[in-house]
């Protein structure tokens, strides 16, 4: 049976599809959750999000429900801080936290998981889901003296001053598994699971590196004679067979070391332990000696971990920066891992089902290495090592590594409330226009692109220009966006659809941030006639031709669809007046010197034309071309005011001016600069209004 039972282990491992993994977790007033569900997948599960959104206590909460203890009994402090008092005075407050795990398409109703979670079943018929629950909770026989003291306080705070001096040394903790009214004990089921939890502090002592450690110790003895122990052509009793005369032959070698060793001692020890016999350890005729034997196990004491570099040179461990040593303490625990699940070395000991927690995986690692370290986590998740890997981070360099599928993101509106963003969900396999989504959004997700899972806020905007510029916009309206965690985001095109679908909290399993997509309102036309294009055309052009020309404006289906969205909005230039952002500045700055800078191709056109108020003599200033005389002849044919039409005047030539990176950065550069200077000394300018609503709106 037993030979049965491994080679049925073996093979559960090779086919990975075979697999029990948890599916979900659902938490309920543990630290900063109130009540949470949180959906996992099998291989590597990456949990970003800012911070306090929960990603370490979550962590935390698996380990609980497995049995994981950092040494330190539940306190008040981990208990959700419940501010009703109806709701602190109806029960004592608890923790509940339930893993849920699922049957992996295709497993084997036999397989040896199958077996571990069979208990906890909460339906056996089906076979399909098991419940293992974590609850801490007063005491029963407690409860109705807790609720007598606390019936007449009128504040949280007094209640919760009661519970930590007087009930929470009586919380018991439990854990059980099925159905509730079942609670089935899982304590033998718990003892075949492996949850190994690396946290964010985390430093790699001298020891580690040495023989004696048990980590060390345990992963020697494992992997001592590994090609004797794994070698399929042998039986059992054959690969016990030579193990065995392995160590016999460590014995006879090491054997007269040891003599020479007691020889050598044989004078002075007979010195030494006469003060044993003076201080009376004879006792009964007890006498103090040492042992001539060592075995391989006690040998390991003289081993430590060295690193050799190609040049030659070799040095400790310990030598080495808290990056790299964490990188092979962490190989250290994989490897111990899967010692422990092998049936050949641990036997009925050994563990069926392997989990692996890190907190914060890139402390103390160069990007590079990161890169590295998540290859590694998924190359042991992929030879079976470990059944499933949970993973916190604040790493951009990770978030843009892995596939969308693992990722999760946190974000916490108010307190107790998490929501969680599963993208695995949200980009449908089934759907079109889901799968060309999901592509783009995966391509465009870079090391500087992944911050948008980090921030706040964010703002998506069409272009380079809107990049550099809004945080100086922002700067000009007394507002941070640094301070504020908003996180500009150049899209390169209009592909804010693609994106949208990440946060739109109308659906489930969304990012719930508060977005702004800034766009242009790109008035254009085409001409009645079969296969003609729409064409970009001024604001003072629109509609001024109905019979000729068909006329829209860009976004009108965005702007209406979110225009009560409870948290994104589109924003673009006045309908009647507006065209680009450059046009934009212009009209609202007619007069500002500040925006000719020295990318701007017409500059001493432009220049003169600000200084004239006449629409003749300012459009006497313009040189000879086809685009300018479409403009002067469009405008003079408006039925706009003087002032309107001076100010597209100058906006339309502006625009045909500037190129968009290059006079961004230069208006950048000097709009900052004004600002920096004393109130009196600055020059005035005006930030168009629909990006003032649009910030207006998102940092409210």
């Amino acid at each position: 049976l037993h030979t049965a039972y491994r080679r049925q282990r073996q093979m559960c491992i090779r086919d990975r599809e075979y697999n029990m993994y948890i599916k979900e977790i659902k938490i309920s007033n543990f630290r900063n959750f109130r009540d949470a569900s949180v959906p996992f997948h099998e291989g590597v599960n990456v949990i970003i999000g800012h911070n306090n959104t929960g990603k370490s206590n979550l962590l935390r909460a698996i380990g609980l429900v497995l049995g994981y203890s950092d040494g330190r009994r539940l306190g008040t402090c981990d208990l959700f801080y419940e501010t009703d008092v109806v709701t602190l005075q109806q029960q004592s407050p608890r923790i509940k936290i339930t893993l849920i795990f699922h049957r992996s398409q295709g497993e084997a109703l036999d397989s040896a998981e199958m077996g571990l979670f069979s208990g906890m079943m909460t339906d056996p018929a089906l076979s399909e889901e098991a419940k293992l629950r974590y609850e801490f909770k007063l005491a029963d026989d407690q409860e109705d003296n807790y609720k007598a003291d606390v019936a007449g306080v009128t504040t949280a705070k007094e209640i919760w001053k009661i519970i930590d001096r007087d009930y929470i040394r009586l919380y018991r903790s439990s854990r059980s598994g099925g159905n509730q009214a079942a609670g089935i004990s899982v304590n033998d089921a718990l003892g075949q699971m492996d949850f190994q939890f690396l946290d964010a502090i985390r430093d790699v002592s001298h020891d580690l590196y040495a023989g004696y450690n048990p980590l060390l110790r345990d992963v020697l003895n494992f992997f001592i004679d590994y090609s004797v122990k794994n070698d399929a052509t042998k039986t059992e009793d054959e690969i016990k067979e030579q193990l065995k005369a392995l160590r016999n032959d460590f014995v006879q070698q090491s054997s007269p070391l040891m003599q020479t060793l007691q020889d050598r001692l044989h004078n002075g020890k007979n010195v030494f332990l006469k003060y044993a016999l003076d201080t009376g350890a004879t006792f009964n005729g007890a006498v103090p000696d040492f042992d001539g034997e060592v075995t391989e196990n006690e040998m390991f004491a003289v081993l430590r971990m060295i690193i050799k570099y190609t040049v030659g040179i070799e040095v400790p461990a310990t030598y080495n920066g808290l990056g790299y040593n964490n990188l092979i303490y962490m190989s250290l625990l994989l490897a111990k891992m899967q010692a422990d699940s092998s049936i050949t070395y641990m036997k009925r000991n050994a563990k069926v089902i392997s989990f692996l927690a890190v907190e914060e995986c890139e402390a103390h690692l160069h990007p590079a290495m990161q890169y590295k370290f998540l290859q590694f986590l998924q190359d042991n998740k992929a030879n079976g090592h470990v059944r499933q890997i949970f993973m916190t981070s604040h790493s951009t360099q990770i978030a843009s590594a892995v596939k969308l599928d693992d990722l999760i993101c946190l974000t916490s509106p108010v307190l107790g409330q998490i929501n969680v963003g599963y993208p695995r969900v949200i980009y449908k396999e089934d759907n079109d226009d889901d799968v060309v989504s999901k592509q783009y959004v995966q391509r465009f997700i870079d090391a500087t692109k992944a911050d948008m899972f980090f921030a706040n806020k964010l703002i998506f905007v069409e272009g380079v220009a809107e990049e550099l510029l809004l945080p100086v916009f922002a700067r000009y309206l007394n507002k941070n966006l640094t301070d504020e965690h908003v996180l500009v985001v150049n899209m390169g095109g209009r592909y804010f659809n693609h994106f949208l679908k990440l946060f739109d909290t109308n659906n489930p399993y969304t990012i719930n941030k508060k977005i702004v997509c800034l766009t242009d309102i790109d008035p254009c036309r085409k001409k009645n006639e079969p296969d003609e294009d729409y064409e970009a055309c001024y604001p003072y052009e629109y509609n001024i031709d109905t019979a000729n020309y068909n006329y829209k404006h860009h976004a009108d289906t965005e702007v209406a669809q979110y225009a009560a969205h409870p948290n994104i909005r589109f924003y673009r230039q006045d309908v009647t007046y507006g065209k680009t952002l450059e046009y934009d500045i212009m009209r609202e700055n007619p007069d500002c010197e500040l925006l000719l800078t020295n990318s701007v191709s017409n500059l001493k056109e432009i220049k003169a034309m600000m200084a004239e108020q006449d629409m003749n003599k300012m459009m006497s200033k313009m040189r000879n071309s086809e685009a300018n005389t479409r403009i002067k002849t469009s405008i003079g044919a408006s039925k706009w005011t003087d002032e309107e039409k001076r100010k597209a005047l100058l906006a339309s030539r502006y625009l045909n001016s500037v190129s968009k990176g290059s006079n961004a950065l230069e208006l950048n550069v000097v709009l900052m600069a004004n600002l920096d200077k004393p109130v009196a000394d600055r020059k005035e300018f005006h930030v168009p209004q629909y990006i003032v609503n649009a910030l207006t709106w998102l940092l409210s």
